[in-house]
């Protein structure tokens, strides 16, 4: 989930001629027809991931395609750097998925990455629910060498989840996805960007304090928590044992306490000292008879919605 922005890497992106500067991971004669595309294994934000296979050798690989307009539109061009930035720097590691080299066109930015198809950790995890604590174990063990790896070289990785945890075809670990790493932290420094997925965010995060590399530990025991007891477990719970959660979901429950309203003008459940306040004038007007500012227009075009003719329903 992207959650947030990823603070600017260093170097800046530059965007000379419409192009993004992918830095010395490109490779000038590489171009999309190189590839043969078979499937699309993964989406995400700006683009997609595919399976590729190479025309010139028959060697397979994961190609994340991203499209420019989106990326520049929401001003994310840092994010996709950093991600080339941290990709450069994960050769060196077995459980980290590793960059062969990135290119571009006029419209698209293309990652040519490993190709690891076990399956993400989250897909495993939703199918067999929970797994025993050796698997846990050495799963946890991996994605902690390969944190204390990215940490070692001043990283904070702020994005563990099950689905960035990936497995290869021998079923060992590989971590993916960095965009929304943090280069360039020393060991005692912090940063304070709010970023992440809101279910392994660490304490210190949601308070929007200063974190240092120490909320990737936490994140790896959320996933660690997840991989013994099971994903989101809360509807199996004992406590909610007495639920049909399907026929709670189509109301096919009684609720426990009618309000027993007359008819959409009972306000008895409203505090008093709202409705008893008097309704202002101006807020039935039209813009036709209230000045507006045309700056405050400006700020929220497309704000406005309304159905579409075929969505209204006769009544």
């Amino acid at each position: 989930m992207d959650a947030g922005p990823a603070e600017s890497p260093s170097p800046q992106p530059s965007r000379a001629n419409g192009n993004i500067n992918l830095g010395p991971s490109v490779n000038p004669n590489a171009r999309p027809t190189d590839f043969d595309f078979l499937k699309i294994i993964g989406k995400g934000t700006y683009g997609k991931v595919l399976l590729a296979k190479r025309k010139s050798d028959g060697a397979f690989y994961a190609v994340k395609v991203l499209q420019k307009k989106s990326i520049l539109k929401k001003k994310e061009q840092s994010h996709i750097m950093v991600e080339r930035n941290v990709l450069l720097k994960n050769v060196q590691h077995p459980f980290l998925v590793g960059l062969h080299y990135s290119f571009q066109t006029p419209e698209k930015l293309y990652f040519v990455l490993d190709y690891v198809n076990g399956g993400e950790l989250f897909f495993h995890l939703q199918r067999e629910r929970r797994f025993l604590e050796p698997r846990a174990r050495f799963y946890a063990a991996e994605v902690a060498s390969a944190i204390g790896y990215l940490h070692s070289l001043n990283i904070i990785y702020r994005d563990l989840k099950p689905e960035n945890i990936l497995l290869d075809c021998q079923g060992h670990v590989v971590l993916t996805d960095f965009g929304l790493c943090k280069e360039g932290v020393e060991p005692e420094e912090t940063t304070s960007t709010f970023c992440g997925t809101p279910e392994y965010l660490a304490p210190e995060v949601l308070r929007n304090e200063p974190y240092d590399r120490a909320v990737d530990w936490w994140c790896l025991g959320a996933v660690l928590y997840e991989m013994l007891h099971g994903l989101l477990e809360i509807k199996n719970h004992v406590f909610f044992s007495p639920i049909n959660w399907d026929d709670l979901y189509h109301k096919r429950l009684t609720p426990p306490f009618n309000p027993n309203v007359a008819g959409p003008a009972d306000l008895k459940h409203f505090d008093p000292e709202f409705t008893q306040e008097a309704v202002s004038k101006s807020i039935g007007c039209t813009p036709d008879t209230v000045a507006s500012s045309s700056g405050a227009s400006s700020a929220f075009l497309g704000f406005s919605y309304g159905p579409e003719d075929d969505d209204v329903l006769d009544c």
